[in-house]
Formats: C-alpha cells, structure tokens, sequence
C-alpha cells in the first residue's frame, strides 16, 4: 500500500515540475515578446528603417527607401480585402502627380499573398503611384505595422514625422504631405 501512495506522489510531483515548467517558459516567452515589440515600434522622430522591395508587375525593379532620400515619402500599408484601404487609394492617387512634381513620393506596400487580386484592385482604380510587394512581411514587421491601413510620412532627411493609423481623409492626407514637401 505504502509503495503505491509513493508512486502516486512521485506521479504528482513530476506532472506538477512539468506544469510549472510550462508555465515558466510562458512568462519568460511573454516577457521576450513584450521587450522586442516594444524596441521595433518607429516612433515619430526617428529614422525611417530602410528596406528594399520589388515594384508590383515590374521585371524585379526594386525601389529602396535609401534611394529617395532628400525626398518627402509617404509609406502606406496596404491590402485589397481592407475596406479603409480601398477608400483612401483614390485619394492618394488624385494627389500623387501634383505632390510627386514637388519632390514627394508615395509608396503603397502591399500585403497580400495573391498578385491576381491585387492586379484586378489596381486596374479598377487606375493607381499610378508605385505599389511594392512585401510578401513574407519583412518590411512590415520592420515598422512594427499592426492594424491597416498603416501610414509613415518621412521627411526629406528620412525621419518619421508622422504615423497614422487607420483611413485618411483628403483633407488630412494632404496636410501630411505638405509637412514632407522638400522645402524649394
């Protein structure tokens, strides 16, 4: 009788140090989690992290934000089954050519994983402006993008002046890039 209350104990005693195992790995996961997350946000004020995609249906013409510099650029995160996104592309394409004239570019980074809806989305909407493909996410896991529409307006020195989370009116998308217009 004794031996099979010790094996019971012994029982308890191994599943509960495994638990408590588990539950330690869990904190100290979270805690990692939580301390890289915090150190990749780009702040408003710090430099731009630089990057380098291919151009949507172009024969692997890549643009890199380090290309631009002297530039305003305005990065949009981006995707076709995103509804806010949808709203604000005819915006960004109605200011593109009078902003890209004063030395602004916009660049729309897109996240879907299928080009077919993506080409049917920009013949729909007749976008000029030059849309990248990050398809395994680099570029936005690098500026630490969480919900879309995500946009970065960077300065001519390539320093984040403004990040806005959600739609932009016409009014709003304007006034960021006016604050990014390289002075002349």
């Amino acid at each position: 009788m004794k031996e099979k209350t010790l094996k019971k104990k012994k029982k308890r005693l191994i599943f509960r140090t495994g638990m408590l195992a588990v539950m330690v790995g869990l904190v100290i996961f979270a805690l990692v989690s939580s301390f890289n997350k915090e150190k990749a946000v780009v702040a408003e004020g710090e430099p731009a992290p630089d990057f380098q995609l291919e151009k949507f249906g172009s024969d692997g013409e890549t643009i890199a934000l380090s290309d631009l510099e002297g530039k305003g650029v305005m990065i949009n995160f981006w995707a076709t089954y995103c509804e806010p996104c949808k709203d604000e592309m005819p915006y960004m394409e109605k200011l593109y050519p009078e902003y890209k004239e004063k030395g602004v570019e916009i660049l729309a980074v897109n996240l879907d994983s299928t080009n077919l809806v993506v080409e049917q989305f920009l013949d729909k909407y007749g976008i000029t402006f030059p849309i990248l493909q990050d398809e395994n996410g680099q570029v936005m896991n690098r500026y630490n993008v969480g919900p879309i529409p995500s946009t970065f307006f960077i300065s001519p020195e390539g320093k984040v002046v403004k990040h806005v989370v959600g739609p932009l009116t016409l009014d709003k998308l304007e006034g960021y890039l006016q604050q990014i217009t390289p002075e002349t």
